[in-house]
């Protein structure tokens, strides 16, 4: 069932997260995290979406963000629902996944939302917000966010935008858990000047809000980079589209 939240409803949602997020998240040990990966990546539940795998590096992504069997997780615009249908092989039956569209975006939910509910995965909810950016209904483990974090400055929010995301992200976070940021890198010191005109953000300006938000900067993975990537084009120019430049970043939130 897709969960429409709007006004004060919404908002009283963040806030029993934020209070109720006491409880440390999951930690796993590489070997937990690449089996349950292997597994869910090889289901033929998904054997549509494979061909994708190789091209967004999906093994690898995943082992570097830790994520494993009983964890929450917070699909942020999670678009086709790609990863989503991992993540609910990954946490399992013990786990759950969120698939949040923003208020702000919610007349992009349409098919994406329609198909993930059609499926009828037990341990997905799919929730199209009245307000706010992120929410759960229990503090999440894992918050998601892939080629989508540049959207948040557009259509005038600017730094503004952004903020409230990384706000909501922390407070709908367990302590010590992941907020794991991939986006089309834009060249160095260009700030917010391309998320609109090429969907491309400056990586160094996500570090630097994401730690005003009170998160600790844990690390990043290399898998996604493309040097061959001038960052001049679009990223949805055919020369380009695919075989973008793009950072994987992981911050935690503070135990």
């Amino acid at each position: 069932m897709r969960a429409f939240l709007t006004g004060v409803a919404a908002t009283a949602l963040i806030a029993t997260v934020a209070t109720a997020a006491g409880v440390p998240a999951s930690v796993h040990n590489a070997k937990q995290t690449q089996k349950a990966v292997a597994t869910a990546l090889a289901s033929p539940a998904r054997a549509d979406q494979t061909t994708d795998d190789a091209r967004r590096k999906a093994a690898e992504v995943l082992a570097f963000s830790g994520v494993g069997p009983g964890d929450e997780v917070l699909d942020f615009l999670p678009g086709s629902g790609y990863w989503t249908r991992i993540f609910t092989g990954v946490v399992g039956t013990s786990g759950h996944v969120y698939s949040v569209w923003p208020a702000a975006m919610a007349k992009y939910a349409g098919k994406g939302a329609t198909a993930l509910e059609d499926r009828h995965l037990s341990n997905v909810t799919v929730k199209v917000l009245g307000s706010g950016i992120v929410a759960a209904s229990e503090p999440v483990d894992l918050v998601w966010s892939v080629q989508n974090y540049h959207d948040l400055a557009n259509n005038g929010a600017g730094e503004a935008g952004i903020d409230q995301m990384n706000a909501e992200a922390f407070k709908a976070l367990k302590p010590g858990g992941i907020y794991l940021v991939i986006d089309h890198a834009d060249a160095a010191g260009t700030g917010l000047t391309g998320t609109d005109t090429k969907h491309r953000i400056d990586p160094a300006v996500v570090k630097t809000e994401v730690a005003k938000a009170g998160f600790q900067f844990v690390g990043e993975s290399d898998v996604l980079r493309n040097p061959a990537d001038d960052h001049s084009a679009k990223v949805f120019d055919p020369a380009i589209r695919g075989k973008t430049d793009q950072f994987v970043f992981k911050f935690r939130k503070p135990r």
